[in-house]
């Protein structure tokens, strides 16, 4: 069963989520995936029996887990406004995006700046149906969507899609959004953000957000760390320290780093929730 999170109530309220038989070509069911398991805890349906119970083993020892994927998303909107509003942006490179759900980058930039371009990137099959079902662009605009794993970073740069969507003489946002977790480290994730930053023209922006064990206690951490492990999906959270690291060298957006709730929040303080219960640090630097 799949499910939906209301934020009116606060609940997760239960629906019917897709069968495994029911499964595109080229998609492996038994098998979890983080887009469809990230789909799961905002509520979609486009996920099956093994992202299911993935995300059972990891809200076991993170119950709070469903909450820290919709601040998440919400971290996503307000950077985007702010980059598309105040910073200028009106070119888009989202890697890891997922499947689609309400506030893709596109309909928040387009809102605001309908000549907006966006390229999304993603490597799961059903991801790449929905893309290109969903992600239309307004006619000033354009969205294009790359079959592609940030594990490969020089297809994404390379990609044709990406070259005839995108201008990469003028500045272009990075969205690296609950992606690079996914990395772990010895598949050198420094030196894949460090192929992708290559192509950003002076002025562009990188907008990262990160599961981090820096609000758990040793014994939460350690609960965290194993419950990831059983879940079948390779995870490494990461320290402030190990966040900056990926932005070294560029202009820190205020207020610098810190967690996704207290980014340019738009809700009072005593409606957020804790940095505790979400876990994710966030970040947004300027290319100088």
């Amino acid at each position: 069963m799949g499910g939906s999170w209301s934020l009116r109530r606060g609940t997760w309220e239960t629906e019917v989520a897709v069968d495994d038989e029911q499964a595109p070509r080229g998609i492996d069911p038994t098998k979890a995936h983080p887009a469809r398991r990230y789909n799961y805890w905002l509520g979609g349906k486009d996920n099956y029996a093994a992202d299911r119970e993935s995300a059972a083993i990891v809200a076991s020892a993170f119950p709070t887990v469903r909450l820290a994927a919709v601040e998440n998303r919400k971290f996503l909107r307000r950077a985007v406004t702010y980059l598309t509003a105040d910073a200028g942006i009106r070119q888009f490179l989202d890697i890891g995006t997922g499947l689609p759900s309400a506030g893709n980058v596109h309909e928040v930039a387009q809102a605001i700046a309908p000549e907006s371009r966006i390229v999304y990137a993603d490597n799961d099959p059903i991801v790449l149906v929905h893309a290109r079902a969903l992600l239309t662009s307004v006619p000033e605009g354009r969205t294009a969507y790359l079959d592609a794993d940030l594990r490969d970073p020089e297809k994404i740069v390379r990609h044709p899609d990406l070259l005839r969507t995108l201008d990469l003489g003028r500045p272009v946002a990075l969205m690296l959004v609950a992606t690079l977790h996914f990395v772990t480290d010895d598949e050198r994730p420094y030196e894949i953000f460090s192929t992708l930053r290559e192509i950003l023209p002076s002025g562009s922006h990188v907008v990262i957000s990160h599961a981090t064990d820096e609000y758990l206690t040793p014994e939460a951490r350690a609960e965290a760390d194993a419950a990831n492990v059983r879940s079948g999906v390779p995870f490494r959270m990461r320290s402030r320290d190990e966040v900056l690291r990926f932005v070294d060298g560029l202009e820190l957006v205020e207020p610098g780093i810190g967690s996704v709730v207290d980014w340019r929040p738009d809700e009072p303080v005593d409606e957020r929730p804790s940095v505790e219960e979400v876990s994710m640090l966030c970040v947004v630097a300027r290319v100088p």
